[in-house]
C-alpha cells in the first residue's frame, strides 16, 4: 500500500501541490489526469523523492519514505521508477547498453562505469525488451529509434529495475496515436501481467479512461476528483480542465469509445 498523506510542495508562495491525501493499492493502475500546471509532474516527483515536500508524509508498506537518505532513498528510487516524457536514453549508446543502467542500483559502481554486466543482467535487459517487442533492437543505436520505440527502451529499463511502482509522467505527450497506443498497451501488459502498480499523468482523458482502472482529477494542485472514469461528470471535467472541458469532453464521448474498444480487444 502506497499512501500519501497531507502531502504538499510549495515553490515560493505558490503551491504546486496542496494537501494531497491519497491510497494506492497494490496493482492498481491509476490515471492522474487534468490540465498542464495542476500539479501532477510534482505529484510523481515527490513520491519519488526527486522533490521533497514542504509538509506530509508518503508512506510504503509501513516505510516512511520522506525520511530516507542515503543508500535506503536510492533503493526506493529504484523500487519506485520513474518514466518520463523525455526518453532520456544516450543516443550513442546501443539500445541494451541503455536499458542495463537501470540496474546501477543493483551492481557496484566499478561494474557500472566499466559495463560489466553479469549475464543475469544482460538476460534481464534482453526479457524487459522482449516484453515490449523491442528485443530484434538490442544491438542498435538509440538514436536510430523513432520516439515510440525510445520510449518503449526506456520503459524496458525501468523494469530492469525490478519496481514495484512505476510512475509515468506523460509517457505519450511527444507521441503520434499509433505509437501512443503502442506505450499505454505496454503499460497496460505491464500492470496486468507483472503486477507492477503503475500512476500514469495523462492530459488526455479518453486514455485514461480507456485504460486506467482508478482516476485521480488535480486541479491548482489539490485533488478535486476520484473514482472510476463513468464517475466522471461533466461538471468535474469542467472543473479540472477548465476552458478546455470541451475538447476533453468530446474526446471521450466520441472517438474515445474507438480508443476503449481497442484497449480492451
Amino acid at each position: 500500500m502506497l499512501a500519501i498523506e497531507g502531502l504538499t510542495r510549495r515553490f515560493g508562495a505558490k503551491a504546486a501541490v496542496s494537501n494531497v491525501t491519497l491510497e494506492i493499492e497494490p496493482g492498481a493502475f491509476v490515471g492522474v489526469i487534468g490540465r498542464s500546471g495542476a500539479g501532477k509532474s510534482t505529484l510523481l516527483r515527490l513520491i519519488n523523492r526527486l522533490v521533497d515536500p514542504s509538509e506530509g508524509r508518503i508512506v510504503c508498506d509501513g516505510v516512511d519514505v520522506t525520511a530516507l537518505s542515503g543508500q535506503a532513498l536510492r533503493h526506493w528510487r529504484a523500487d519506485c521508477a520513474m518514466i518520463f516524457q523525455q526518453f532520456n536514453l544516450v543516443g550513442r549508446l546501443d539500445v541494451l547498453t541503455n536499458v542495463l543502467t537501470g540496474r546501477l542500483a543493483k551492481v557496484s559502481t566499478t561494474r557500472s562505469v566499466l559495463r560489466l554486466w553479469s549475464d543475469e543482467d544482460k538476460a534481464r535487459g534482453l526479457a524487459a525488451l522482449d516484453m515490449l517487442d523491442m528485443a530484434s533492437f538490442a544491438a542498435q543505436r538509440a538514436d536510430s529509434l523513432s520516439g515510440g520505440q525510445q520510449q518503449r527502451v526506456a520503459i524496458a529499463r525501468a523494469l530492469v529495475q525490478e519496481p514495484k511502482i512505476l510512475l509515468a509522467d506523460e509517457p505519450i505527450a511527444s507521441l503520434d496515436p499509433r505509437n501512443t497506443k503502442v506505450v499505454m498497451d505496454a503499460l497496460q501488459r505491464i500492470n496486468k501481467e507483472l503486477g507492477i502498480t503503475i500512476l500514469c499523468n495523462l492530459h488526455s482523458l479518453d486514455l485514461a479512461r480507456a485504460y486506467c482502472d482508478r482516476l485521480v482529477g488535480m486541479a491548482d494542485g489539490r485533488v478535486v476528483f476520484q473514482g472510476r472514469g463513468f464517475d466522471l461528470t461533466d461538471d468535474v471535467a469542467r472543473e479540472l480542465y477548465g476552458l478546455e472541458a470541451g475538447d476533453v469532453m468530446e474526446d471521450a464521448h466520441g472517438v474515445g469509445a474507438e480508443t476503449r474498444m481497442a484497449a480492451s480487444a
